[in-house]
């Protein structure tokens, strides 16, 4: 969860403070201890009643590294408090008032708001009683979302190789990554993995994988595309990449892939699973997020719902839409993380859901894709796009569903069914996303994350664009 930093402001009449001090404490104790509840790491900055006091107090909080600020309002507050205590935090900040009608702690908040507005000082207000549920899921999902921003500062993104296939929309603008979100690009030539891979010919690691893969999943050797000894080239491929991230420190990374790897050495697709992945076979291990094809806005956008949710994020084309369902086909050449076949804890019952097939014609150089059908739930759909050079964030939330082995086939059948697929119901008309979603591949996580997707897009000067019916 968020380290959340709390000052409550007062009145700056002592004679007022003092009487007001053993109310607000109470209001202030009670909401600290809902966001303790609620899993937050809570750095406390007291009560702020003097000009010096609100920059002493704010700057400690700051010290403490706190994912966000928030400015507690009980009783009238003197605006300047405020913003003394606001030029000490350079982080986000909300503003938080009590509802209790016993005391004007709406009006302080708002007083202190217009004062903020005036300056152009960007913030959030909330409200409610301390401990209201929604109140606290409010201020969690801003706190999480700073959070999950501000990690994307100061980190690097791997990119191995370039621009894949003419696709503008998986390249972006280095300097505006940097000057935007803090996030600096690490280029990296393909031959490098390949390199690595190849000296690793004798791996036991790979060996490991591969019958890990054999006893967990189903594999369906065909003696050409798909032989033991190229699924453990495309996990050699897998440890390569492993390496150059603890090498380089890079926090997350996408691989172009084709044509040359897919053309003449093996494809991606184990690599970026097993990346994506909690888990390999040695247990488990952290998501690196990496995004097919080297897309950049799409491993960003992955990188922030990630660091949000803590959980894989999913990379998939927007293959189709069957009208006759209004359900779309979400499918990318083997990408999926296992972990979606049953989003379990265990790999074991996720694997068992997995199909590593030969892979297709697209691929001559041949290796597994991994093939599973995304277990049904409620999913938070996003992407990062541009337009005339402008970032927006593209959000509608989902229900992805199973059916029938029958329809199951009968669906998959329709695309390429050694792909990975996730049935999806979107909550919106397919005329508007067809028309309006500006890249042909999406990503999504577990659960309704729209609120904090929403908070995250605002911090990053980011405008949402929301779909529903």
């Amino acid at each position: 969860m968020a380290r959340i930093g709390v000052l409550a402001v007062s009145d700056g009449r002592d004679h007022v403070h003092q009487r007001n001090t053993g109310f607000i404490r109470s209001k202030m104790d009670a909401f600290t201890a809902a966001l303790t509840a609620a899993g937050h790491d809570v750095v406390s900055g007291g009560l702020v009643a003097t000009n010096t006091t609100a920059t002493a107090a704010a700057r400690s909080v700051a010290a403490g590294s706190v994912d966000v600020t928030v400015l507690y309002y009980a009783v009238w507050a003197f605006p300047h408090f405020t913003m003394l205590a606001a030029d000490a935090t350079p982080g986000p900040l909300l503003l938080v008032a009590s509802t209790d009608p016993t005391e004007p702690g709406l009006v302080g908040m708002l007083a202190a708001g217009g004062a903020l507005d005036q300056i152009g000082r960007t913030h959030t207000r909330l409200w409610g009683a301390p401990d209201d549920a929604e109140l606290i899921a409010s201020v969690s999902a801003h706190a999480s979302a700073a959070a999950a921003v501000g990690s994307l500062r100061g980190s690097t993104f791997g990119r191995f190789g370039g621009r894949p296939m003419g696709m503008n929309t998986a390249v972006a603008n280095t300097d505006q990554w940097m000057r935007q979100f803090g996030v600096d690009v690490e280029e990296i030539d393909q031959y490098e993995l390949v390199r690595r891979a190849s000296e690793a010919s004798a791996s036991s690691e790979a060996e490991k994988g591969r019958e890990w893969l054999e006893r967990n999943a189903t594999v369906h050797y065909d003696g050409d595309r798909l032989t033991p000894e190229l699924l453990e080239r495309q996990l050699r491929l897998y440890l390569a990449v492993r390496d150059v991230v603890a090498e380089r420190h890079l926090d997350f990374s996408g691989i172009k892939a084709q044509p040359e790897l897919t053309e003449h050495f093996a494809t991606a697709d184990v690599a970026e699973a097993l990346l994506n992945d909690p888990y390999d076979w040695n247990g488990p291990k952290a998501v690196h997020v990496t995004a097919t094809e080297a897309d950049m806005d799409g491993a960003l956008t992955m990188q922030l719902l990630h660091r949000i949710t803590g959980t894989p994020v999913l990379f998939a084309d927007v293959r189709h839409h069957h009208p006759d369902r209004d359900v779309w086909d979400l499918c990318n050449s083997g990408q999926h993380a296992t972990w979606f076949a049953a989003r379990s804890d265990d790999p074991a019952e996720n694997l068992a859901n997995v199909h590593l097939y030969p892979e297709v014609f697209f691929f001559p150089a041949g290796g597994a894709s991994v093939q599973h059908i995304a277990a049904p739930g409620q999913m938070t759909l996003a992407r990062l796009s541009r337009l005339a050079g402008e970032y927006r964030l593209q959000l509608v939330l989902a229900d992805f569903e199973t059916y029938d082995e029958v329809t199951t086939q009968e669906l998959v059948a329709r695309s390429t069914p050694e792909w990975p697929h996730a049935f999806a119901r979107l909550d919106c008309a397919a005329e508007v996303f067809l028309s309006r979603f500006g890249a042909n591949h999406v990503h999504a996580v577990p659960g309704d994350r729209r609120r904090e997707v929403r908070a995250a897009a605002g911090l990053m000067g980011v405008r949402v664009e929301e779909w529903s019916r």
